[in-house]
């Protein structure tokens, strides 16, 4: 295939995730390395940076302080949850779209996050070729719901799983304190899918297991919880209680729907305040007993000093490969995860999978590792997400506290 030279695009979209800039930054190296890579811009806000004509020139940053990207959490670049028509509906921010790729000569467009952006990335893919516009996209995975389709993980994951576990061993200990107990609640992120809060049965690892886990997976009876708490806590008369924010009964409906109405700008529900009212169910259900609910809402996807150096080494990967890739010729690809577990240890190579298998499908927890009263995961879940939270990251640090990366943002005219 004959050689495409031009500009390059890299966008971040959804929430972000402590490993999600090692994306970004491994793309924007790879596409500073590249001799066809005519210039690297950075979409502010992803998708809507480039509809409002704000791209920020990453030539233009010093080369060590762009480094420090790759241990730094959260969006760099900016993030937006801005979701573009069909174009056979309304063809208007395409348009837009390729007018600013004609405007900067962009001939790679690379979009990093989870299931609504590799949509977006199949359908700007998919315009370009209806109009004849040579332009080569592709997909970087990222989503701390593990829940993309076809790869084994995905970036971002591991070390909200590991940020979970450590969090869940730690409360252990603080719970543990008094004589009289308490029933601790962990509300966990994740709608659809239950990887997260599965992840808190890593802590079983250390020894300090949660008694109880519920993954959305499994429909979920408010009567059969309350049973299952209060046999724990006569027991041992203490009880950490791991739960999904997704949950939902038996028709479908969020146990925590009643706290909100609230949607986000794909249309989903906003999610929380579940562990608080499972706290009230519990309080109401057994006399006297001192209930903790706690949300690790937005510190589990933020937590960098509890980073997987396993999972910043993958996401730079995966930034890497998909310019690496395109420079090849590829496109209309998402970049993938393929890995062993065996006698051998852990070892993960990238995949390369269509953005149209891709796009819109949600990869959930096997039910056969979930146990058969649905109320915890079996060893098979910890067998397959401990070798991804391994390694401790080295990111920088001033006067003991991180020292993220400061960039320039210079704006493209």
């Amino acid at each position: 295939m004959s050689e495409l030279r031009g500009a390059m695009i890299i966008g971040q979209s959804g929430g972000p995730s402590s490993v999600i800039n090692a994306s970004c930054y491994g793309a924007i190296k790879a596409g500073l390395d590249a001799d066809c890579i005519t210039k690297v811009y950075g979409a502010a806000n992803g998708i809507v940076g480039v509809l409002n004509d704000k791209l920020y020139i990453m030539d233009e940053e010093d080369p060590e302080e762009l480094a420090i990207m790759r241990y730094t959490p959260s969006s760099a670049l900016g993030s937006c949850r801005y979701k573009i028509a069909d174009p056979d509906v309304d063809d208007t921010d395409y348009k837009k779209i390729l007018e600013i790729f004609k405007k900067y000569d962009v001939r790679y467009f690379f979009y990093n996050g989870g299931n609504d952006s590799m949509d977006t990335c199949n359908k700007i893919s998919k315009y370009m070729k209806r109009v004849g516009y040579d332009c080569r996209v592709m997909g970087i995975p990222k989503t701390i719901d593990n829940d993309l389709f076809g790869t084994d993980h995905c970036p971002g994951f591991a070390s909200a799983a590991k940020y979970i576990a450590t969090s869940l061993v730690e409360l252990y200990q603080d719970s543990h304190v008094y004589d009289k107990g308490q029933v601790t609640i962990v509300e966990i992120m994740g709608r659809h899918a239950g990887w997260l809060a599965g992840a808190a049965s890593l802590a079983k690892v250390a020894g300090y297991p949660a008694d109880l886990v519920y993954l959305p997976e499994v429909d979920f009876n408010m009567d059969e919880f309350l049973e299952d708490v209060k046999n724990i806590w006569d027991a041992n008369k203490n009880v950490i209680v791991a739960v999904s924010e997704g949950i939902h009964y038996a028709d479908g409906k969020f146990v925590s729907e009643a706290e909100t109405s609230a949607t986000d700008g794909f249309g989903h529900a906003q999610l929380g305040g579940l562990a608080a009212r499972l706290a009230d169910v519990v309080k109401n259900a057994i006399p006297g007993v001192k209930v903790r609910p706690i949300e690790l809402s937005l510190l589990q996807r933020c937590a960098e000093h509890c980073a997987s150096q396993t999972d910043s080494d993958e996401s730079f990967m995966a930034g890497q490969t998909a310019v690496n890739e395109a420079v090849k010729g590829v496109t209309d690809k998402m970049v993938g995860f393929k890995c062993t577990r065996d006698e051998n240890g852990y070892k993960c190579e990238a995949d390369l999978l269509d953005l149209s298998s891709v796009a819109n499908y949600e990869k959930k927890v096997p039910v056969e590792w979930i146990n058969e009263r649905g109320n915890n995961v079996t060893d098979e879940f910890i067998a397959y997400a401990l070798p991804l939270i391994q390694g401790e990251i080295q990111m920088k640090k001033e006067n003991s506290l991180p020292r993220f990366v400061r960039l320039k943002k210079v704006v493209a005219e």
